[in-house]
């Protein structure tokens, strides 16, 4: 399952829930409903919405990072290799691009696992749920920001903690490679008499802030609660101009469906046992020697085994084979960092259960021409913050609502040998989350939106040489009931709508280059599946999805539907000029109301 824990793998056999409330188990499907004999016996393609990275028509460098047999392998040690830059990477790639390609046949929960290079965390994903006559499913990502991990000798490292055994035998069979792209490139600007390097282009430094081998799990930190501060001490170079955390978080255990989650007054008021709680709201905070310096509202993953697995077959949930990875700007504090001693990098999440998987990439640009920068931070504030509660029930049977506003801003300068540099950056978020139980408990609806707005602009003596906008929008909804319930037998209805919306404005040499994109990307999904124990028996789930992508560098749209492992509907363009085809492009998809079948 997506949190590869044994005590989770217990729970599913071991637990019962009353029918006084949804069931919160994983899922995969018998052996029964795997061998539709509607299927054909050929692998079965499992696939990401997404779109295709645009390659150069250049000559490609590959070399393979790894091959590996993912069996019995929970609480065992990642898989690993030993990088050595290859012979064609002779220069610096404009391209860099990291393929996972893994097959499967038999029965399996879906795993998490995530991809290492010298400790930075390059890949963190879920596998899909494999079926008897095999599945195959391929992942690229662009890694070009990791371009200076790829000049070094460096462990390379897979965890997959899985599980095999004569009920759960897949084993997923997997191949990483790389791929480098070399042409031209521009990354220089003009900024009085000096060339600085242009903000958009990889760190010259990127450092793990994770843990390190050797260990029996991922390098990610473990986070089981409220309380639990995961950190590290890093020392900054002293000659860093710029400095980016990139934070990598996944959900698990008791918090999988976190944003499921009733407060935990609902639960002790009514003798619940086996439902997760502390509520629909969680933070993921970024500290820096004890100060929150950023914060993260994630995007809600559903994995492949997740609602309802026969929702997943074969489009995945958005980000389930990418996670999203967040950024927060630090260099404002680069004057507090610069003092050659080492300084404590932390992680926390609000309200957590057990477990949160947690680690980060520390990103710095340094300056080439010196030894030595400095700085001071000219300001920060990030005041507290009172999330409101309003909740209603009686009995099993309510109405909750969470509300929850941040906002995080700092300034600051740094000087090396391309001047005085000030930074400006502020964060603003925003969280709702409405949620209803009815049929004393047996039904559940989830209304939940996420906005995040950060703007970063840096400027010299002369003019603002460095400005980026991005939104983010992140609307949920879901529809869980059960019924006909006998022993350990019961019906399950889900249905759900999910987003992931972005726009991003980036600005650089002082106006003179510009670029944009804009994503919207919807999922809805309806479905419905017998269930004994946590094995789905029987059942069907839709699955219908639009990804629209418009940006300076080019656009792509697609819009396809899927029906128990057979694509319904596929329809993709990408060319910008045959875009204004399709009326639905030109319009924004809404999110469904509020408990629109539950009012």
């Amino acid at each position: 399952m997506a949190n590869s824990s044994l005590f989770l793998l217990i729970l599913l056999y071991l637990t019962p829930f009353s029918n006084a409330h949804l069931p919160r188990f994983r899922f995969t499907t018998s052996q029964l409903l795997a061998s539709n004999p509607n299927n054909s016996f050929s692998p079965t393609t499992f696939f990401e919405v997404t779109r295709p990275i645009p390659l150069p028509k250049t000559q490609q460098c590959s070399h393979l990072l790894l091959q590996h047999d993912f069996g019995y392998t929970y609480g065992k040690p990642p898989a690993t290799s030993y990088y050595i830059p290859p012979s064609c990477f002779t220069k610096t790639p404009s391209l860099i691009v990291l393929e996972w390609h893994s097959t499967c046949q038999g029965r399996q929960f879906d795993r998490i696992f995530g991809v290492w290079l010298g400790g930075v965390e390059l890949l963190r994903s879920c596998t899909a749920e494999p079926r008897p006559n095999g599945i195959v499913w391929t992942v690229r990502k662009d890694v070009t920001r990791y371009t200076s991990l790829f000049y070094e000798n460096s462990t390379f490292a897979v965890h997959l903690g899985n599980l095999v055994d004569s009920t759960y035998t897949g084993v997923y069979h997997v191949n990483v490679s790389v791929h480098f792209y070399f042409e031209q490139q521009k990354r220089y600007r003009q900024s009085g008499q000096n060339h600085i390097p242009a903000f958009s282009s990889p760190a010259d430094l990127v450092l793990p802030i994770s843990r390190s081998l050797p260990l029996n799990d991922g390098l990610w930190f473990l986070i089981q609660n409220s309380t639990d501060i995961q950190s590290k001490k890093i020392s900054i170079p002293p000659n860093a101009y710029r400095a980016v955390v990139e934070v990598y978080v996944s959900f698990h255990s008791d918090d999988e469906g976190w944003y499921m989650n009733p407060p935990n007054d609902y639960i002790s008021k009514n003798n619940i046992t086996g439902l997760p709680g502390n509520g629909a709201f969680r933070e993921v905070t970024l500290k820096l020697d004890g100060n929150v310096v950023g914060a993260i509202w994630p995007f809600t993953v559903i994995y492949t085994g997740g609602v309802n697995p026969l929702l997943w077959r074969p489009i995945t949930g958005i980000g389930s084979f990418n996670l999203p990875s967040y950024d927060i700007e630090i260099t404002p504090f680069l004057g507090k960092l610069l003092d050659g001693k080492p300084h404590k990098f932390g992680f926390g999440v609000t309200d957590a259960l057990d477990v949160w998987y947690v680690d980060a990439n520390l990103h710095l640009w340094l300056d080439q021409k010196s030894s030595k920068t400095r700085g001071t931070l000219i300001k920060y504030e990030a005041p507290e913050y009172a999330p409101s509660l309003v909740s209603k029930f009686r009995g099993l049977d309510g109405k909750f609502k969470t509300e929850a506003d941040r906002i995080i801003s700092s300034a600051g300068w740094v000087e090396s040998s391309y001047g005085k540099i000030t930074s400006y950056v502020a964060h603003e978020l925003h969280f709702k989350n409405f949620m209803r139980f009815k049929g004393n408990g047996s039904m559940q609806w989830v209304n939940q939106t996420i906005h995040s707005s950060s703007s970063t602009y840096a400027k010299d003596s002369y003019t603002v040489i460095y400005t980026e906008e991005l939104q983010q929008y992140f609307p949920l909804y879901l529809y869980s009931g059960t019924a006909d319930k006998v022993g350990d037998t019961y019906s399950l209805v889900s249905e759900l709508s999910l987003g992931f919306d972005q726009k991003q404005v980036v600005g650089e040499k002082g106006g003179m280059e510009f670029r944009f994109g804009s994503l919207t990307n919807l999922q809805t999904a309806q479905g419905n599946m017998k269930v004994k124990g946590n094995l789905v028996t029987s059942g069907i789930g839709s699955t219908q999805q639009v990804y629209k992508y418009e940006g300076t560098d080019g656009c792509f749209f697609r819009n396809v539907s899927s029906t128990n492992y057979t694509i319904l509907f596929d329809k993709s363009v990408d060319s910008c000029t045959n875009l204004g085809r399709w009326g639905v492009f030109n319009e924004s998809v809404p999110i469904r109301s509020s408990y629109a079948k539950g009012a």
